[in-house]
């Protein structure tokens, strides 16, 4: 067995590892195939971290900023990930629909979710569940260099703020702040709706699902057309 078998061999042994808490604490199990690819990705990633500066070189150390993004899809910098997150309303059923989707600096899907969440009191009540499940969906695939992204000025500045919220939500906002210091590095951003169309799309999709969904490298065929427009303007 090679030195790359061998490194291999470990990563994936720690996304089982990551994998079995997971399931224990009340998470969802992920397919094999998903912590195979997961593992051959991580692995890339570190070897060319190798190659390269360190992250906290190139990208300065980790930090929550409020930024003003362009009116469209903007990828992120090589080696950084864009986490995009939505969140959908209906009045209907009395429920709600939460999204991610985490692309790379070429505008391509690295994994993407939609899931149907509880009636809420208000659309950043929504946004913010939103954020909060997309963060957990992002750490538990393992990905720890993320942009995140919605398209609520409110929910972006509550998540971004040092402030204590005491709102009713605010504890929600803790939660996030908490997932947030599990990454080694993030940037919290605000979009305009067509720079998070993906997302929304799949927010919206959540109306005819009943469990969670996730899809690797791939989005349900809802959204593919958006995924390829972003792609298509960098």
């Amino acid at each position: 067995m090679d030195k790359s078998d061998v490194e291999l061999m470990l990563v994936q042994a720690w996304l089982i590892w990551h994998q079995q808490n997971r399931v224990v604490y009340g998470g969802k199990f992920l397919e094999p195939g998903w912590l195979n690819k997961r593992a051959a990705e991580l692995l890339e990633e570190f070897q060319q971290s190798q190659d390269n500066l360190q992250a906290d070189d190139v990208l300065g150390p980790p930090r929550q900023v409020l930024q003003n993004a362009e009116m469209s899809w903007q990828p992120p910098p090589q080696s950084v990930y864009k986490l995009n997150y939505d969140a959908a309303v209906f009045a209907d059923n009395a429920s709600s629909g939460f999204s991610a989707v985490i692309r790379n600096s070429c505008g391509e899907v690295m994994a993407a979710m939609t899931a149907k969440g509880p009636a809420v009191q208000c659309s950043e009540e929504a946004k913010l569940l939103a954020c909060r499940k997309a963060m957990e969906f992002a750490i538990d695939a393992g990905f720890t260099v993320l942009i995140v992204e919605g398209d609520s000025v409110n929910a972006t500045k509550s998540i971004a703020s040092g402030k204590d919220n005491q709102s009713a939500i605010g504890h929600v906002v803790g939660d996030i702040r908490h997932l947030m210091g599990a990454l080694e590095w993030i940037s919290v951003s605000c979009t305009k709706r067509i720079g998070n169309r993906v997302a929304h799309e799949l927010a919206r999709y959540a109306q005819h699902v009943i469990s969670d969904l996730y899809w690797m490298e791939e989005v349900p065929s809802v959204a593919i057309e958006s995924v390829n427009s972003d792609a298509s303007l960098i």
